[in-house]
């Protein structure tokens, strides 16, 4: 299913987006991306307007890979732009390990979460959900900070073009930042996957 809505995202890019310029493209698809995990709050309180919780809970994950395919489209031309002539195994290797990298990151950090609020099974017991609703704010707020970074985004491809004729865009400073990040990443998410296997 993950697979289809993902298709039918880039599908609905290339038949109604494909005009837009990127930043509109992630704010609209960030916000809505926001909205629908938003409504979770609504799913802990039970208000499912007549749907089941499964079905209610499921529009939230299938959203996502729907955004996530209209979003495919503009990240591959960003990348492919990016990648200087004669290096694009290695830059797709990058941007590859950069991505899965962030999502093995996300996924323990928001295990790290958990801590912040009682969501435990016996606070959910008691009727006490003051905890995963805050946690639920928390976590939308942090997906749609992204925001916050859009304006560095190109606008188009001939934004795009500009941005890598541009001296600064070989930076060694940023791509020593960039590198450091991944492989802090890379050994966040294998010290924790060590951790949780050995304890």
């Amino acid at each position: 299913v993950a697979y289809v809505l993902l298709w039918l995202g880039i599908m609905a890019y290339k038949r109604f987006f494909i005009k837009w310029s990127w930043r509109s493209v992630y704010v609209s698809t960030t916000l809505l991306n926001g909205l629908f995990s938003a409504l979770q709050i609504l799913l802990i309180r039970g208000i499912t307007f007549g749907l089941s919780p499964f079905w209610f809970a499921l529009g939230d994950d299938a959203f996502a890979d729907f955004i996530g395919g209209i979003q495919f489209l503009p990240t591959t031309i960003m990348m492919v732009h990016l990648c200087p002539s004669g290096s694009e195994g290695a830059s797709y290797a990058m941007f590859t390990t950069m991505s899965n990298s962030a999502y093995t990151l996300a996924t323990a950090f928001s295990t790290l979460l958990l801590g912040v609020w009682d969501v435990s099974k016996e606070a959910m017991e008691r009727g006490d959900l003051g905890g995963m609703i805050n946690l639920t704010w928390l976590t939308t707020g942090i997906q749609v900070s992204g925001l916050l970074f859009v304006g560095l985004l190109p606008r188009t491809k001939e934004d795009l073009a500009t941005l890598h004729a541009d001296p600064m865009s070989g930076s060694r400073i940023g791509g020593f930042l960039f590198l450091f990040v991944t492989l802090s990443s890379v050994v966040y998410s294998l010290a924790v996957g060590i951790l949780n296997i050995v304890s």
